[in-house]
């Protein structure tokens, strides 16, 4: 009796041994899949009041609100740069009384208030937007990420400006 008891247990470990085993003859299939990416884009407000100041006032500043870089690229070691630029700030027919000239207008980034992803996130020097600034960069960068920071925008008003509300664009731009 204790013979067939071993006897069938060697033969059903057998059978599962040989269940497992793998077939003669194999074929591989190659399997592919794709990460589709987007783009970078830049956001900024579209609107904001520094305030007012009174007549003889040097200059007027303030927070013009969040700005964010959104880098969709997937990339590997990628970089990008956002840039800024403005122009004049006129009042009224826009004579020269009237006129903010852009070379009187500065631009500090600050530090990023937020980051996602991998990578290196600087501020610009900033300086007069009259020409394109740096404003941030994102170096060294892996997958998406994305960038925050609230800049602040000096405008200096030259004594001979006349009252009113004067009005200028400040352009983001990132690549």
């Amino acid at each position: 009796m204790r013979r067939l008891f071993l006897t069938i247990v060697a033969a059903v470990g057998f059978s599962l041994v040989a269940a497992t085993a793998l077939p003669a003859l194999a074929d591989d299939t190659t399997v592919t899949f794709s990460i589709t990416t987007e783009g970078l884009t830049i956001n900024a407000p579209g609107s904001v009041s520094l305030g007012s100041v009174a007549a003889g006032t040097a200059n007027i500043a303030g927070p013009i609100g969040p700005v964010t870089v959104t880098d969709l690229r997937a990339t590997l070691n990628g970089s990008w740069t956002a840039t800024v630029t403005g122009t004049d700030f006129v009042t009224g027919g826009g004579t020269a009384a009237e006129t903010i000239d852009n070379i009187n207008v500065s631009y500090s980034p600050g530090q990023a208030t937020s980051t996602t992803g991998t990578g290196t996130f600087t501020p610009g020097p900033g300086g007069i937007i009259n020409v394109p600034r740096v404003a941030f960069t994102g170096t060294a960068l892996i997958g998406n990420n994305t960038a925050t920071w609230n800049p602040t925008l000096t405008v200096t008003i030259p004594p001979a400006s006349v009252g009113g509300t004067y009005t200028g664009t400040v352009t983001h731009s990132v690549g």
